[in-house]
């Protein structure tokens, strides 16, 4: 306890006492450091000359220097990718505002200009550990925003076949529903059900942060395991980015996204996406039975049922910059899927008939204004509501074979009784985040988040309609407070989170055949820290803590109507989550070097699992039954040479064992699995990134570029490794693509041509479902701003 209030407290203390001795000084200069787009910049080093007053940037990028007398003064704003800047002031007895944009030290590379120490880099240099991705660098290419995050440290993503499949999204080890989506600081299903991961084209987003294990309080989410947040283009310049693929397995992709602002500074963006595909890639070494030779025997077939499309269109209005709101904006969207279900958990069970149809429609509200009241005090509000459903088709009677062949079956495809399963799933959504800043040392964050969603699912095929209706709403309320010492080297984030949740159900048949009342209203507390200290300019350390919680989910406590029964006692997840880490960044001449590792650790209790019900493995039900225990470790380097060359390396260990000794309401007998390596999880994999460009080479304004990269996936087994045999296992992979871009007019006019897997090395991945093998795509992109 005691090193618990020296580690807390006396910092607190000593900050507070040095903000009152500096609160006698007669004057101060404040002001905001931005890039030339309008984007702020932090980290940015602002000194006075001649004196040993100065102070860094924050997030928002604000600095205030205080405790100057009146006078004349030289400041000086440095940073890294920046051209330095010294600006002559004159200072009275009150305090000067500035307002300060820096000029790039240009470089380029595909036509975007690449800053130094820009966003992406200055979010990797705070206390959380997070991944940061310009995906600008990667704009040109036909990959999805999934293809690009599974090249990251610590991330993994395993999809069950090609366009559109089911994914499951794994940081440090913990996967599924235990990681959030959001986009610009909003959860992606408040947009629909067709916003995931493997639909949004990667030029949607400017920037994709990943937060592992800690989260801060402005996304207010109940993530156990991270988030992923996709950053789209903040400028309130206008824009237009636009782009088609086509390529194998009959795949299409076009997308668009801008903004325009009119003379009266009105505001409009819209963003929209087409996907299409096929998928009739081939599956190779099919176990079929040859009706002749009345034996099995191995040949390579095609997939026949699995054609997959989605849409979705967004569109805003509103207005910037005024009096009363920075930001203020009302939208709506719509989005679609049709998807061909080919397989479920494994390829050994093929469906020819099944299928699954939705859309949402969603409306939105954003409001932003900074210094509300008084200086310091900013305000973000974000509202939605959205109609999401979907239909799922079970009706055939016949089971399928992958020559597509087929045999009379008394029963659906995927369950024992047919169904036309209407699922619909309304929700209701609203962030209010407030920030104050105190001085350039305190700083505090209030997030309040409530998250309500309606159930209603019924079978069409029956007489009785009983659409189950079910309401679960969420509240979660967090408080964050900062610290900046020894000016900005050293960051304390200390933060508390509340989650409350109230389920609302009719009565309900429990796992012990009783009908109970659904009715109920539970609350936790979390609680975490993060911490960085630069030892240098662009070296430092960092960790970071916190007690997480995941509430369960509608589908997990209301079950889907087809395969999937309720169970509305479900505990929430909690994990103890911890991090550590440095990092490290140069810059000599025109080469730049940039480093980074660190160590996870995570305790989860609680797990919410799918576990077959009773008798019937056509049937689950989610139960709390697990304990899992991760820890591992990662790393990366990057190296830039001007323009010409880039070239990233990273890898990552991760040790996620099944910490369950003994299970709920069972005898002293050890669990069999006991400290086994969870199955179906990859545990050491890396990935190599390389690309050469040049300017100019084949006129003015043009670039050439070859990218290259490389996955590699170490075998893992599929089941428990102490009752596992050799054939049970997912062998080594080497996985790599090519791609050659070709841009014109300074970026405006591109084209790419890519080639996936271009060994055609045999690809698996979850449950060891086969992916496609090599496969060519051409990209045509637009973009002028």
């Amino acid at each position: 306890m005691f090193k618990l209030i020296r580690l807390f407290i006396i910092p607190i203390v000593c900050s507070c006492l040095a903000l009152t001795a500096r609160a006698q000084s007669t004057a101060a200069v404040t002001g905001q450091v931005k890039s030339p787009s309008g984007q702020p910049l932090s980290d940015a080093a602002v000194t006075i000359q001649g004196t040993h007053a100065g102070a860094y940037t924050k997030n928002d990028g604000r600095f205030r220097i205080p405790g100057l007398k009146p006078g004349t003064y030289t400041l000086i704003v440095n940073m890294l990718g920046f051209t330095r800047q010294e600006l002559a002031i004159q200072l009275g007895n009150s305090d000067l505002q500035l307002d300060i944009t820096l000029t790039e030290a240009t470089q380029t590379r595909e036509g975007v200009t690449v800053t130094g120490k820009g966003q992406s880099r200055q979010l990797k240099e705070s206390g959380f550990a997070v991944n940061a991705i310009d995906t600008r660098r990667f704009a040109n290419s036909s990959a999805d925003m999934n293809t690009i995050l599974n090249r990251t440290t610590g991330v993994k993503i395993r999809e069950s076949g090609g366009t559109g499949s089911d994914f499951q999204f794994s940081i440090n080890g913990l996967s599924g529903r235990a990681v959030r989506y959001f986009i610009d600081g909003i959860p992606l299903e408040v947009m629909g059900s067709a916003m995931t991961l493997n639909n949004i084209p990667v030029n949607l987003a400017e920037r994709v942060e990943i937060y592992k294990g800690v989260l801060p309080v402005s996304l207010g989410a109940d993530a156990l395991g991270g988030a992923v947040n996709l950053v789209t283009n903040q400028n309130i310049k206008n824009y237009l980015d636009a782009s088609y693929s086509f390529g194998s397995f009959n795949t299409h992709r076009a997308a668009v996204t801008g903004q325009v602002t009119g003379k009266t500074g009105i505001v409009g963006r819209v963003s929209a996406f087409l996907n299409y595909s096929d998928n009739d890639y081939k599956m190779k070494a099919i176990e079929l039975f040859n009706d002749e030779k009345q034996e099995y025997e191995l040949r390579d077939v095609r997939r026949f049922h699995d054609q997959y499309r989605s849409t979705m269109v967004q569109g805003e209005i509103g207005v910037v910059q005024k009096k009363w709101a920075d930001v203020f904006f009302l939208g709506a969207g719509y989005s679609n899927t049709d998807r061909e279900i080919q397989t479920g958990s494994n390829q050994n069970r093929v469906y020819g008939a099944a299928l699954q149809n939705g859309d949402a429609f969603n409306a939105t509200l954003r409001y932003k204004k900074s210094n509300l009241f008084t200086e310091g005090l900013d305000l973000n509000i974000f509202a939605s509501h959205t109609q999401d459903k979907y239909l799922v088709t079970d009706t055939t009677g016949y089971r399928y074979f992958w020559d597509g062949s087929r045999v009379p079956l008394n029963a659906a495809e995927m369950s024992n009784v047919k169904v036309l399963t209407h699922v619909s799933r309304p929700r209701n959504y609203a962030r209010a985040n407030f920030s104050y800043t105190l001085s350039p040392e305190h700083s505090f964050n209030l997030n309040y988040t409530f998250d309500e969603m309606s159930n209603k699912t019924y079978n069409g095929l029956v007489s009785d309609k009983d659409d189950n209706p079910g309401k679960i709403a969420k509240h979660i309320v967090g408080f964050g407070y900062q610290q900046n010492l020894l000016n900005a080297r050293w960051t304390n984030t200390f933060f508390g989170k509340f989650y409350g949740m109230q389920l609302t159900q009719a009565e309900i048949l429990t796992g012990n055949g009783e009908y109970i009342s659904g009715n109920d209203s539970k609350s936790f507390f979390g609680y975490g820290v993060a911490s960085r200290y630069k030892i240098m300019p662009d070296f430092g350390v960092k960790a970071s803590y916190e007690k997480a919680y995941r509430l369960p989910e509608v589908s997990e406590m209301f079950g889907n109507g087809y395969d999937q029964i309720a169970n509305p006692l479900l505990k929430p997840e909690s994990s103890h989550n911890v991090n550590l880490g440095a990092y490290y960044g140069t810059q000599r001449g025109n080469s730049r070097f940039y480093a980074e590792g660190g160590g996870f650790f995570r305790d989860a209790v609680d797990f919410i699992f799918p576990k077959t019900y009773q008798s019937n493995s056509q049937v689950i039900r989610y139960e709390n039954t697990s304990k899992v225990r991760v820890t591992g470790g990662e790393a990366e380097v990057q190296y830039d040479y001007r323009d010409l060359f880039h070239l990233t390396l990273n890898a990552t260990y991760q040790h996620s064992i099944n910490n369950t000794k003994r299970g709920e309401g069972k005898d002293e007998t050890e669990e069999a699995s006991y400290r086994n390596k969870i199955p179906n999880q990859p545990w050491l994999f890396g990935n190599a990134l390389a690309s050469i460009g040049k300017n100019g080479l084949l006129g003015k304004g043009t670039r050439i570029q070859l990218n290259w990269d490389l996955q590699y996936v170490h075998w893992f087994y599929l089941t428990w490794e102490d009752f596992a045999v050799s054939n049970e296992k997912v062998p080594n992979q080497y996985i790599q693509n090519l791609g050659l871009t070709y841009s014109l007019q300074n970026g405006r006019y591109n084209i790419t041509a890519e080639c996936r897997n271009f060994t055609d090395q045999r690809a698996y991945d979850n449950w060891r479902l086969q992916k496609p093998g090599r496969s060519f795509f051409v990209k045509l992109r637009y973009f002028i701003h």
